[in-house]
């Protein structure tokens, strides 16, 4: 009798974890919907204070973004960069460092692997010609977070100042590199010498989809996976819970310091090595698409998730490549995209605030 009794009891708790699980998860994604709809309303009232009907607007981007087989191609393509960005942006956020100099590293990651992979080419198997130029672009970009690193982790520098002032640094520098340095001279336009169609990233399933897209996924998933099911990612989650709290634990704590930022800067560096190596084949000078700074908000409406991430980027590209249709045909600004953006973060914030107040009066 006691035997069923508890059997009873523990099959009640089960079923009542589950359905507190269920309840956290629905409660996760109203947090996260509700809010990217009052923002969805809010710019609309901005486009009609504008003149412009935002019905029209928000079709011209879901048709092109979405409906459209050449702007769905286009949307997934774009995600390429964005995932692999937003994987390094999750790791340096989880450890509570503040990698912004992600626009530099992409840029400084892109110029080695459009550097190294036209001279390779016809050297070295058009396989190995994407892996060296891939990692090449990597260790390009974590060699120019060590600076920062190493001022955050000895001398207890903000890295915030520090790796915007080395993006500002990256993008000049890679600027300079592709105009006196590594310029093809076989062009008028300052640009690096290009890498062959045919040797580049293969396309997925005969469509223009660059296979960039599942290294970027495989990203995200493995970072995820690494951050909740792994003994480094649960010593990283320490570090960014306090330097107290790492401490405490016995972590060193400046080498994991490091080891966050080469690990960040290294995905943003594969980031732009994967936007060249399948998508432009070369850089010109003063090309810079500013992935960094936009997938910040991104990463935090995704709430650092992985998972979310993956489905964020796709609205955040999808808006990007159907934006730029809708602002052609409508005459809005090109802009607007991050407007929009900037509004759904605002509105999250304030929804966060008000939960928390909620939660705190409960208690």
């Amino acid at each position: 009798m006691n035997t069923d009794a508890r059997a009873d009891g523990a099959g009640a708790t089960g079923q009542g974890a589950v359905a507190a699980a269920a309840l956290g998860a629905l409660r996760a994604g109203l947090m996260a919907a509700v809010p990217i709809l009052l923002a969805l309303l809010l710019a609309g009232l901005l486009l009609m204070a504008f003149g412009k009907d935002p019905l029209a607007y928000y079709g011209y981007v879901v048709r092109r973004g979405l409906l459209s087989p050449s702007g769905l191609e286009q949307t997934l393509t774009r995600m390429a960069p964005l995932l692999l960005i937003a994987a390094g942006l999750i790791v340096a956020f989880r450890a509570g460092i503040w990698n912004l100099g992600i626009d530099g590293q992409f840029m400084l990651g892109a110029l080695a692997a459009a550097a190294s992979g036209p001279a390779l080419s016809g050297v070295i198997p058009g396989w190995a010609v994407l892996t060296v130029a891939a990692g090449l672009g990597a260790l390009a970009a974590m060699a120019w977070s060590v600076l920062p690193a190493l001022l955050r982790a000895f001398q207890g520098v903000n890295e915030i100042i520090t790796t915007l002032m080395m993006s500002f640094l990256g993008l000049s520098l890679a600027n300079a590199l592709v105009k006196l340095v590594f310029r093809d001279p076989a062009t008028t336009v300052p640009q690096t010498r290009t890498l062959p169609v045919d040797e580049r990233l293969p396309r997925l399933f005969e469509t223009t989809v660059s296979s960039g897209l599942v290294i970027g996924l495989v990203a995200v998933v493995a970072v995820h996976l690494m951050m909740t099911r792994t003994a480094f990612g649960l010593r990283l989650r320490i570090v960014g819970a306090g330097p107290r709290a790492a401490v405490h634990a016995g972590l060193d704590l400046p080498w994991l310091t490091v080891a966050v930022f080469a690990l960040s800067a290294a995905l943003a560096g594969l980031a732009g090595a994967v936007d060249v190596l399948g998508v432009y084949g070369n850089i010109r000078a003063d090309w810079n698409p500013g992935f960094g700074l936009v997938v910040i908000p991104v990463v935090f409406l995704a709430r650092l998730n992985g998972f979310a991430a993956i489905g964020f980027v796709f609205l955040f590209s999808m808006l990007s490549i159907g934006g730029e249709s809708a602002a052609r045909r409508l005459g809005v600004p090109t802009v607007f995209t991050l407007v929009l953006v900037a509004i759904v973060l605002i509105v999250l914030a304030v929804a966060e605030w008000l939960d928390q107040r909620a939660r705190a009066r409960r208690a």
